[in-house]
């Protein structure tokens, strides 16, 4: 996904790892301050326009406290990241472990709608945070909690394989996680409106209807022979030739005038 980022970004890569660790409950309440304000200065400013002064100053700290921490406005933004990929693996954790032993059409809907909600919650920074992941070299984090998930709904499938059309466990994890995901992320770039009321709603339903379907057993559907299906595809082909076929030259009809004495 951020692939044609990486070469640009191999010849300057900046420090991304925090100086120290919070170990003590007042050294995390400053982290704490440091990366919500981070946040914050990133949904209004941007990333360009952010700085460690700025962020200092909206976490109420002195740059010198900061820079006890991190070292640079990307290891601020990498732990942004950090916490709030960690954080949505949690929900996606929880929703899978409270599914486990229900059936698809519920465990998908459970699944699609603790990703959407948590998009929900602060649609503007997921985006920034996206868009930024490859500055701050968090691919190689990114990737990790993907599988992670994958791995979550691929135990799911193989628990369930008796009810679901799946040949690929593994394949098929891949297929909905990616889905979701890129669907999701999705409507907070291109259609922001529909995380919101009952558009949200919707979207639920609509993604979770695609996810069923995909994974589902289709017991109604009772597909015909091969050798019938080119029998009726010949059939209505040739119907619609001789349906539209006609005559290059239709005959004129004749007029009085052509029987009047003389016209032979």
């Amino acid at each position: 996904m951020y692939s044609h980022y990486e070469s640009a970004l191999m010849a300057r890569k900046p420090a991304t790892n925090p100086r120290k660790s919070a170990s003590q409950e007042r050294s995390r309440v400053t982290v704490d301050a440091l990366l919500e304000a981070t946040a914050r200065v990133l949904v209004k400013e941007g990333y360009d326009r952010a700085s460690t002064n700025k962020i200092a100053a909206v976490a109420g700290v002195s740059i010198g406290s900061l820079y006890q921490y991190f070292p640079s406005k990307e290891a601020l933004v990498a732990a942004v990241i950090d916490r709030h990929m960690h954080a949505s693996l949690q929900v996606v954790r929880a929703a899978l472990v409270k599914v486990a032993t229900r059936p698809i059409e519920v465990a998908a809907r459970e699944l699609v709608s603790v990703m959407i909600d948590a998009h929900r919650v602060n649609p503007k920074l997921h985006r920034v945070l996206v868009e930024q992941t490859p500055r701050t070299g968090q691919l190689e984090n990114i990737e990790a909690m993907e599988r992670e998930a994958y791995a979550m709904v691929r135990a799911y499938l193989e628990a369930h394989r008796d009810d679901l059309d799946v040949a690929d466990p593994d394949l098929a994890a891949f297929v909905c996680v990616t889905a979701v995901e890129a669907l999701t992320h999705a409507a907070i770039v291109r259609r922001p409106e529909s995380l919101a009321g009952e558009k949200a709603e919707r979207l639920v339903d609509d993604v979770t209807r695609l996810v069923v379907r995909y994974l589902q057993k289709s017991h109604d559907i009772v597909e015909p022979p091969a050798r019938e299906r080119r029998r009726r595809t010949t059939r209505v082909k040739r119907g619609k030739r001789r349906e539209t076929s006609a005559p290059r030259f239709a005959p004129r009809a004749r007029s009085d005038r052509d029987s009047a004495p003389g016209r032979n």
